[in-house]
C-alpha cells in the first residue's frame, strides 16, 4: 500500500502519506528498536506522536500516514518533538491539498 507513498523528512521522524479519500487522516507508527534502544523511549516518543495526532486530526487532509522515528530521536526533549511533528503534520496536509487541487 505505501510503495507509492510520498516521503517528506522532518528530523527526527519521516513521514510517509497517501491521500485517502473514503477516510479520515489515520496513523501509523514505526519506531524501532534499532532505532531507539530503550523500551521507556521508545513508548515515550510513541504517546508524543498519538498525542501530537489527535491534536491536529481536525485540520488534516484525509491520508493514510506511517511516521518512522530517526536513530537519536531519544536525545530530543518533548517540546522539541512537539514542535517537530507540528511542522511534519502541516507540510504533510499542505502537500496532500497540492496534490488533489493538481
Amino acid at each position: 500500500m505505501f510503495r507509492d507513498a510520498r516521503r517528506i523528512s522532518q528530523p527526527p521522524f519521516t513521514g510517509l502519506w497517501i491521500h485517502a479519500p473514503m477516510t479520515g487522516p489515520r496513523l501509523g507508527l514505526a519506531v524501532a528498536k534499532k532505532s531507539v534502544r530503550q523500551a521507556t523511549q521508545r513508548n515515550r516518543i510513541k504517546r508524543l506522536i498519538r498525542e501530537s495526532f489527535r491534536r491536529h486530526r481536525a485540520v488534516m487532509a484525509p491520508m493514510d500516514m506511517v511516521i518512522l522515528c530517526k536513530p537519536g530521536a531519544q536525545h530530543f526533549n518533548n517540546a522539541d518533538l512537539q514542535q517537530a511533528l507540528e511542522r511534519l503534520w502541516r507540510r504533510m496536509s499542505s502537500q496532500c491539498e497540492k496534490s488533489l487541487s493538481s
